[in-house]
């Protein structure tokens, strides 16, 4: 029975981080550590390629549950969820701005042991907050126009390394990956090209193989640099999440001007205080579902 409640709770957890990931607005990173397994999570993948066989085997184990969750929530994002982004980018963004402020309390009560008393490390806090806006600020200003469709060196290795900068987003908690794919240009092709493969037009596949290429790499490259900073660094790297986690509040603000259609960004007149309080009860429910699992164990 433990291990069937444990498999149905890390589907959940898959589930609920490809949500956050597939959306342009909260990462699946602040998913995970909202949940409690985000340093087993970064662990595997580490384990994975860097561990000895018994470490990778634990890894497997745990990444294929997660896996099988995050694909399904993968499959339901690329094919309902980045619709309503572009259709009711108010409604989806006052969901996010109430996931991120009820979030914020959470993640400060659940690290608190590493934040109290460490008070001079706000200044990563600022750094955080400095990255995001400023990532957001570039992107309000237009961002990049790639065409995909053309298949060169150049575009290779740009989807390459915008894939690998991505992934390292959706894996820390703060900024989602797919905000930054939409500064590179490269959200609404790549999610497009995602639902073609769903029908089974595969003359997207040399594209999709690329950036797919590309968050292998990242996931290689930096897991372990993220490894180390929080368990050497644990209250500084706290601090800068909590900053990124703030510095994404303008992101989502600013979300509607990254449509490939731009439309204004919020104001308090296209805010939805109903989607709001939505935003709010999920990371209530996150956290119930959270303790009821922690007290089933």
């Amino acid at each position: 029975m433990k291990k069937v409640k444990d498999f149905i709770m890390n589907l959940i957890n898959g589930f609920c981080m490809a949500l956050a990931d597939s959306v342009p607005g909260v990462s699946g990173g602040t998913i995970a550590f909202l949940l409690g397994f985000y340093d087993k999570f970064i662990g595997s993948l580490d384990d994975l390629f860097r561990g000895n066989m018994e470490k990778k085997k634990a890894a497997l184990k745990f990444l294929v549950k997660i896996g099988c969750g995050w694909l399904i929530g993968f499959l339901i994002a690329a094919t309902v969820l980045s619709s309503l982004f572009n259709d009711h980018i108010y409604t989806m963004s006052s969901l996010f701005i109430g996931f991120i402020l009820l979030a914020i309390p959470v993640f400060i009560r659940e690290e608190k042991a590493v934040l109290k008393g460490k008070y001079k490390n706000l200044i990563f806090t600022l750094i955080g907050i400095a990255v995001v806006a400023g990532i957001t600020f570039f992107n309000s200003k237009g961002g990049i126009d790639i065409n995909i469709d053309s298949l060169n060196i150049v575009t290779i290795i740009y989807v390459f390394i915008a894939a690998m900068i991505a992934i390292t987003a959706m894996i820390l908690p703060g900024i989602s990956g797919s905000t930054l794919l939409l500064i590179f240009g490269l959200y609404i092709p790549i999610m497009t090209r995602i639902k073609a493969l769903l029908t089974l037009d595969f003359s997207v596949l040399p594209i999709l193989i690329v950036f797919g290429l590309g968050l292998v790499t990242g996931i290689l490259v930096f897991t372990k640099l993220i490894r180390k900073c929080l368990e050497n660094y644990r209250s500084q790297t706290i601090y800068t999440v909590i900053g990124m986690m703030i510095g994404s509040l303008y992101s989502i603000v600013m979300g509607a001007t990254t449509l490939d259609d731009p439309k204004p960004a919020m104001t308090f007149s296209t805010f939805s205080i109903i989607a709001f309080i939505i935003g709010g009860v999920i990371i209530g429910g996150l956290e119930l579902l959270k303790r009821y699992y922690n007290k089933s164990k």
